[in-house]
């Protein structure tokens, strides 16, 4: 019988060097890409893959609302494309429109029983239950990838970020903790030369938020000696 990797073993295998350890999110946090990500790549894709153009003033208020000005800001995206067609259903304009909303219960009920809520376990999912919506939700994340790739480049971290980062070095193990692919976060660490500060890049391939430092943090480091630096907008897990 094969064995099945890991995926969550970098975060198991995460080494203690320094008596602290600081957690980063990206989006929001280190780089000022929240606004150019969802305004421009995930919100357009949005109305294009599920049919929403008759509504599109709507959709965008919705997602808006739930990924850049709510308490859920920050949030892995596939929970949030179901918070964001929970706040379309409820829109009066769109009942008078007459507009029915695709239905995306496979979406939720997966969101809900999956942790790594990533392209590859959607892939999966899709491969094992071929369900319609499903298939359509990776089409649309996979496409949001490609936006993101084509369009979100040259974002400097904020000011003092880099200075704030090379002085912890020496002082504190620093890791990567966002819902972000693996991939995006990657690429644009090293585009502006700050991979090489951190000792692990996690993404949501690896896991929420909350499993990052569980896996790598907790139990290895004094609980006063962990510190999660995120986005102060209403950022949450």
């Amino acid at each position: 019988m094969a064995v099945t990797a890991d995926p969550q073993a970098p975060l198991r295998n995460f080494r203690k060097g320094h008596d602290f350890f600081v957690g980063i999110d990206s989006d929001g946090c280190v780089f000022d890409t929240m606004e150019v990500k969802h305004k421009e790549c995930f919100i357009p894709n949005i109305i294009k893959f599920y049919g929403l153009a008759a509504i599109s003033k709507f959709a965008r208020e919705a997602a808006e609302f739930v990924n850049l000005y709510s308490k859920d800001r920050g949030i892995n995206r596939f929970h949030a494309l179901v918070r964001t067609f929970d706040l379309l259903a409820d829109r009066p304009e769109v009942a008078r429109r007459g507009f029915a909303l695709p239905s995306i219960e496979a979406v939720r009920e997966w969101t809900r029983r999956e942790t790594k809520l990533s392209n590859p376990t959607l892939k999966h999912e899709v491969h094992e239950k071929g369900v319609a919506a499903l298939a359509t939700t990776l089409e649309w994340s996979e496409a949001v990838n490609r936006t993101i790739e084509e369009m979100v480049r040259n974002v400097p971290p904020f000011p003092f970020v880099r200075e704030a980062i090379t002085g912890m070095r020496g002082k504190a193990d620093i890791m990567v903790v966002s819902a972000t692919p693996g991939e995006a976060l990657e690429r644009e660490w090293e585009e502006h030369g700050l991979k090489e500060h951190v000792q692990l890049i996690a993404g949501q391939e690896l896991g929420s938020k909350k499993e990052h430092l569980q896996l790598a943090a907790v139990g290895r480091y004094d609980s006063e000696k962990i510190l999660m630096v995120r986005s102060e907008e209403h950022t949450s897990e």
